[in-house]
């Protein structure tokens, strides 16, 4: 007889003033507006709306504006260090996230103003403090960035 494994717990949408409370990014280095279909200690999505106001489109590329793929990568680390609070509970809320690794990067298309992303982490592995994650960066279903990477959780 197979045992069925013990449901996992979802969460809540997070929304601006939860991200803030788990993670010490701010503006202009905060890059998620919202995180949805949570569940805990194993994946969550981050929603990015990207806007022609982002600090990074007066540079990058001021005639044809494009998201910089490392910074969609960012998102990713964020939406992970927000599931990674959010499983640890609130002793782990404002402590410092680090990428260890980033690997497999891949980006299929530029992302825009008016876009929005949303980037799906899953995650592979946790050994103590360091956690892998999978992710894609999708607009409108479509994958437009992946990458696989490590962090380590750490206090400030």
């Amino acid at each position: 007889m197979d045992q069925a494994s013990p449901p996992k717990a979802v969460m809540d949408t997070y929304g601006i003033a939860q991200i803030m409370g788990a993670i010490p990014h701010r503006y202009p280095f905060l890059l998620i507006d919202r995180v949805i279909d949570m569940v805990l200690d194993h994946s969550a999505t981050g929603v990015k709306n990207v806007t022609i106001n982002e600090s990074f489109f007066q540079g990058h590329f001021p005639s044809e504006p494009v998201m910089p793929g490392v910074l969609i990568v960012e998102s990713m680390a964020q939406t992970a260090a927000v599931l990674v609070v959010a499983t640890l509970g609130e002793g782990a809320q404002g402590k410092l996230v680090y990428f260890m690794s980033v690997e497999g990067a891949k980006f299929r298309r530029p992302v825009v103003p008016g876009d929005q992303i949303h980037v799906h982490v899953t995650k592979l592995q946790r050994r103590t403090n360091v956690w892998k994650f999978a992710a894609q960066a999708k607009v409108d279903g479509q994958v437009v960035a992946e990458a696989t990477y490590a962090a380590m959780i750490r206090d400030r």
